[in-house]
């Protein structure tokens, strides 16, 4: 994957995204749930990521639903850079034949003059 698309869990003191897969779905030692239950005290956004993995029904589904919303965002990024390369590209376009246009004037309009002063 691209080095820009990081987990963003990666380079913080929080809790990884499977630590807090495993809080939710119940699968920590009780040692392990009392250092995330710490950390969640502290830590608004990972308060809320729990909170919002919470919510789901059916907890076993949630590494799969994480890995396509995670694709889709991907999706959506890649794309949005394809659009806006092709806007750049289109811009630059427009203004090498704007450039054009001013020479063609130009060159047209000091023939006009040369050959009338004749």
């Amino acid at each position: 994957m691209n080095e820009e698309y990081q987990d963003i869990f990666t380079t913080t003191a929080c809790p990884t995204q499977q630590q807090l897969l495993d809080y939710v779905q119940g699968r920590m030692t009780p040692e392990e749930k009392h250092e995330v239950e710490l950390h969640l005290a502290d830590c608004e956004m990972c308060s809320e990521a729990v909170e919002g993995l919470s919510a789901f029904e059916e907890k076993e589904k949630i590494p799969v639903l994480l890995r396509q919303m995670k694709w889709q965002m991907l999706r959506k990024l890649r794309t949005n850079k394809r659009r806006k390369h092709q806007m750049s590209y289109f811009t630059e376009l427009a203004i090498i034949v704007i450039v054009i246009l001013f020479i063609l004037l130009a060159a047209f309009w000091t023939y006009h003059f040369m050959s009338g002063r004749k």
